[in-house]
């Protein structure tokens, strides 16, 4: 059965990937960008299967409007794939205020204005899928990026509660959490904070793990990609690559050691 499969950040990285994998399948996408231009070879070649949309995911009006099109373009929308975000990097004091909160206006209220845009019309259907994007760095945290792994740590948990919430309605809501990727997120869809001296050591030491060598190929996602939009019962949560789950496992074990180290205070805390 063919697919309607709605994707922000479609312009490059895993949105441009996917995008293409979804159309050469025989679906039909409606891909949005702050930009479309990067679009129109693939619009050439796939005519109406695809519909570019310029979105500015931060507007929410904007949000509305293109799942409005969407919908009247194509008579439904069976996948939403939240990929619209950007890395930034920096320590935490480092961060702007700006920054602090541009990272979150994307990563964070972009997805939730798109997610509140389509739940009318998939509850309406009584099915879809929502695929949310997130990252190893939403389970994991890291140094020298905290602001965005707080922003994909809010993208889990607003994403888990939605899945309980809209069940009811045959709505399926899957947290895609990748390690890295050689993508742009480090590079140009990337911003860096004005540095400060004092943190040049722990830059250095994080940063020698963000190296591409490192980083899977995205283009390898694709399989994986088909076979979770194509799933009747798709999973809540879904690594991708093969170091996410490897380093999740050794950081929650440290954690369990020390919440059993604790328990007792803990319980002790809750009173009589």
């Amino acid at each position: 059965m063919v697919k309607i499969i709605m994707i922000t950040g479609a312009s490059r990285g895993f949105g441009r990937i996917w995008t293409e994998a979804f159309l050469k399948r025989g679906d039909q996408v409606i891909a949005t960008a702050r930009s479309i231009d990067s679009l129109n070879d693939l619009a050439d070649v796939y005519k109406d299967a695809i519909l570019p949309l310029k979105l500015d995911v931060n507007n929410r009006e904007d949000c509305l409007r293109a799942v409005e099109i969407a919908k009247a373009h194509f008579g439904r929308i069976d996948v939403l794939i939240n990929n619209a975000g950007y890395g930034l990097f920096g320590a935490i004091e480092e961060t702007s205020e700006l920054e602090a909160r541009s990272q979150f206006e994307t990563n964070v209220f972009g997805l939730l204005w798109m997610t509140q845009a389509v739940l009318p019309v998939m509850r309406a259907q009584n099915n879809g899928h929502i695929v949310q994007l997130s990252s190893l760095l939403g389970v994991v945290s890291s140094p020298v990026v905290g602001l965005y792994t707080a922003s994909k740590w809010a993208v889990e948990g607003l994403s888990e509660s939605l899945a309980a919430e809209v069940s009811q309605f045959g709505i399926k809501v899957t947290i895609l959490e990748p390690n890295g990727f050689n993508t742009d997120w480090s590079g140009l869809s990337s911003l860096h904070a004005s540095p400060l001296t004092e943190y040049d050591i722990i830059k250095t030491e994080t940063y020698q793990q963000f190296t591409p060598s490192n980083f899977g190929d995205p283009k390898a996602t694709v399989p994986t990609i088909l076979k979770l939009i194509d799933e009747s019962d798709p999973p809540l949560r879904l690594f991708l690559g093969r170091v996410a789950f490897a380093i999740t496992r050794e950081v929650y074990a440290q954690r369990i050691e020390t919440w059993l180290t604790w328990e007792k205070a803990a319980i002790d805390a809750h009173g009589k």
